[in-house]
């Protein structure tokens, strides 16, 4: 009796699962295939800037001086107030600290609100395919530097993008620090390592707002402390000062403190009440000219604080095709411990797709832009071909799809060098 064979063992999946028996290409997180400068943890779900160090710098700045005010402060005026409401003061600024932390995490550890990369540069719109001739030459791309659409009735410039390949949307501009461009963009924060733009300026009004609160809390409780110590003992304000030198070094920092956070929250109030961006602002966008976003000092802050915050254009767990170019460590943006998962098997797909290619060579993003000013665009395979007399000709096959359609576009274009 011939024995019965066990089943095959299914292979392993993991980020980098290739399509299985369909002979598909092998996939990989988004995240991991990002060309920004973020850094992501737990798996791409949280997303920070590349000083995402600095935050915790921001943590101990707000943390370590609460933890001596519940100490030295709070602690001795437990029993000073009727009815053990002396709790109270500790309890709240224990709850009001775990708020601004919060609402640190949510600014800093969230999308907000980059825009999607273009693989391929827009055709103009000026752009005839007649123009082709048995798709051996094209006419090279002329894109204009700018735009002008209208927003409410208004005329609105908008800009090229060289590094994400796209017309930014109104309102938007592209972070140097994060290498993206994000919607609605205020500015880069550095102390909690994020760009603050559409998706999580309330948080960060949240923040700033809730820290000049806890910095006056802390420094109100100081002088009632001192305050204390003046009454019970009749001594005066100077005596009473020296006796509790943790009261004088939270009242100087929580005053220096205020000035600073105190400072953001009044200027992004008044950013809020005229719907301006710190961005716009700084750069006087509406001093000759009406602003186009303007509804009312009412309508301004409920746009802001009771609209629906809208969904992030970008899946950064979803898995896409691994790109052509190896997914080097300067490519991959992820941590530490998110890198070392599947890096073999990355390289293994990308070497096999190689090896096809024999004499041949790949073109890299820098060596194709020198041509044609687009040093930044993504390139599928290209083929080398070299022809009598030692000159070279380039075959590269440009893909282009249309923002806000279906269609598709294949360009073929001849550069030579």
């Amino acid at each position: 009796m011939d024995a019965v064979q066990p089943p095959a063992p299914a292979p392993a999946k993991n980020d980098c699962d290739g399509a299985g028996d369909t002979g598909g290409p092998s996939l990989v997180r988004t995240y991991r295939a990002w060309k920004g400068n973020n850094e992501f943890f737990l798996q791409g779900r949280l997303i920070f800037g590349p000083d995402v160090k600095s935050i915790f710098m921001t943590i101990f700045l707000i943390v370590a001086p609460v933890a001596v005010f519940c100490a030295l402060v709070a602690r001795k005026l437990l029993d000073d107030f009727p009815h053990h409401s002396g709790y109270s003061i500790l309890i709240v600024v224990i709850v009001h600290t775990m708020f601004v932390l919060i609402t640190l995490v949510l600014t800093s550890g969230r999308d907000p609100g980059i825009v999607p990369r273009n693989a391929y540069p827009p055709l103009p719109d000026d752009y005839d395919r007649s123009t082709e001739i048995n798709n051996e030459q094209s006419s090279r791309l002329h894109l204009p530097r700018a735009k002008e659409v209208i927003v409410n009735g208004i005329s609105v410039k908008i800009k090229y993008c060289d590094t994400c390949m796209l017309y930014r949307p109104p309102r938007s501009s592209h972070c140097s620090v994060c290498d993206n461009c994000v919607e609605r963009f205020d500015h880069h924060c550095p102390w909690l390592g994020q760009c603050i733009g559409l998706r999580n300026y309330r948080f960060y009004y949240m923040f700033v707002f809730s820290a000049t609160l806890l910095c006056l809390y802390v420094h109100g409780f100081c002088w009632v402390y001192i305050k204390k110590i003046m009454d019970s003992e009749e001594i005066s304000i100077w005596k009473a000062m020296i006796k509790t030198p943790a009261s004088i070094a939270l009242i100087i920092y929580t005053f220096i403190s205020v000035w600073f956070v105190g400072g953001l929250t009044a200027f992004h109030t008044y950013l809020i009440s005229t719907n301006q961006s710190t961005y716009e602002n700084f750069r006087y966008r509406y001093n000759r000219q009406a602003n186009p976003y303007n509804k009312g000092v009412v309508e301004n802050f409920k746009e802001i604080f009771c609209s629906v915050i809208p969904p992030s254009k970008i899946n950064f767990r979803s898995k896409v095709p691994i790109p052509k170019e190896p997914l080097d460590s300067s490519r991959r943006k992820g941590s530490p411990m998110m890198r070392k998962t599947a890096d073999n098997q990355v390289h293994n797909e990308v070497e096999e797709e190689e090896s096809d290619y024999n004499k041949e060579r790949f073109i890299n993003d820098e060596e194709l832009g020198k041509g044609n000013g687009l040093a930044d665009m993504s390139v599928d395979l290209s083929r080398v071909h070299h022809k009598e007399g030692g000159e070279t000709q380039v075959a590269s096959f440009h893909r282009h799809s249309w923002e806000g359609t279906g269609g598709k576009w294949d360009i073929a274009s001849f550069h030579s060098l």
